[in-house]
């Protein structure tokens, strides 16, 4: 357990007597070449759980702030109608199954007259040849042969009809079986319960919006640098967090950097003139450090980055900014 409670990602932080980690009496001073920093908000990117399909709600079954895994069921649409739609594909798929059957029968049948054809037209030529039998009669026995035949291709072709009838209801089946499984709405990541936008027996529509939430997989910090130290910065460069609202250093890694340059937000308070031209810079607290502390996750609360340049040899972190606790190191 840690001897002080700290502040990941916004970690709301409660004094806990002489743990709480401080800035040095140079914290304030200035950086060491190599190091820059830029200040932002924690942020988290915000998921809306919405209904695939038009219905009744049925439940919701979590409330605002309640932390919710990957794939916990969250909210349903009654179904009623689609069980019926289920029962009524599924009664037709019997159906055009025992006309598969009836089809395989026909087939055998055809293909016993066929054989009784050929015999029959068989012992007729050689009836023929001694004289026996009439031209007539050969005439009639191949006639006989020939409509057996066709009879024959008929049932096949039914079988095959029948067997694609039986696929079309197999497939109504399984669609009617996605919109029931539609109707249970899930979580798609970790996170946290932010807008719970409706209430077990509204209607919504196709799309409609039923929970937001906030992804907890990436947590992160997002800053602007300046062209001349932008270019020194790449992704999985070490970095430090400081919040505005407590004393303690939390690790990070550069997770993104802006292929392309904007002008200077209005948000950015930089110590030193503003550029024309800054990129956007994200750091990601390490996602053990998050689900090792998640249900103090915060989002939204200000704070400062502190990120490394590419040089020769890396400068050291000043002391305020390498006081992390031997806890965060290890889960780094």
């Amino acid at each position: 357990m840690f001897s002080s409670r700290w502040i990941i990602a916004g970690i709301a932080v409660l004094a806990a007597g002489a743990g709480l980690y401080y800035y040095t009496a140079n914290g304030n001073g200035e950086l060491p070449d190599g190091i820059t920093s830029g200040n932002g908000r924690i942020e988290a990117v915000q998921v809306d759980i919405s209904s695939r399909i038009a219905g009744r709600v049925a439940t919701v079954e979590v409330k605002e702030g309640d932390l919710v895994e990957t794939g916990q069921l969250v909210a349903t649409i009654e179904t009623r109608e689609l069980e019926a739609q289920l029962s009524r594909a599924q009664a037709e798929y019997a159906s055009v199954e025992s006309q598969v059957a009836a089809a395989e029968a026909a087939i055998a049948q055809a293909e016993a007259r066929l054989l009784l054809a050929d015999q029959e037209l068989e012992r007729t030529r050689e009836l023929v040849s001694r004289g026996v039998a009439t031209a007539e009669t050969l005439d009639v026995r191949l006639s006989d042969h020939k409509v057996a035949e066709a009879n024959l291709t008929v049932a096949k072709a039914s079988l095959l009809s029948q067997q694609r009838a039986v696929d079309a209801a197999r497939f109504a089946i399984e669609e009617v079986q996605t919109y029931l499984d539609d109707a249970r709405l899930t979580a798609p990541t970790l996170g946290r319960v932010l807008y719970r936008l409706t209430e077990p027996g509204e209607v919504i529509g196709a799309g409609g919006r039923v929970l937001t939430m906030v992804d907890l997989t990436e947590v992160y910090l997002e800053f602007f640098l300046p062209a001349t130290e932008a270019h020194l910065l790449s992704i999985g460069s070490e970095a430090r967090i400081r919040l505005d609202i407590a004393d303690v250093v939390i690790p990070a890694k550069v997770s993104f950097v802006s292929p392309v340059s904007q002008f200077t937000p209005k948000q950015v308070e930089t110590a030193s003139e503003r550029q024309d031209l800054m990129f956007r810079v994200r750091v990601r607290v390490p996602q053990p450090l998050v689900e090792a502390n998640i249900d103090l996750v915060k989002t939204g609360i200000r704070g400062v980055a502190y990120v490394r340049l590419a040089s020769e040899p890396l400068p050291d972190w000043p002391e305020f900014l390498n006081n992390i606790p031997p806890e965060l190191t290890a889960k780094e």
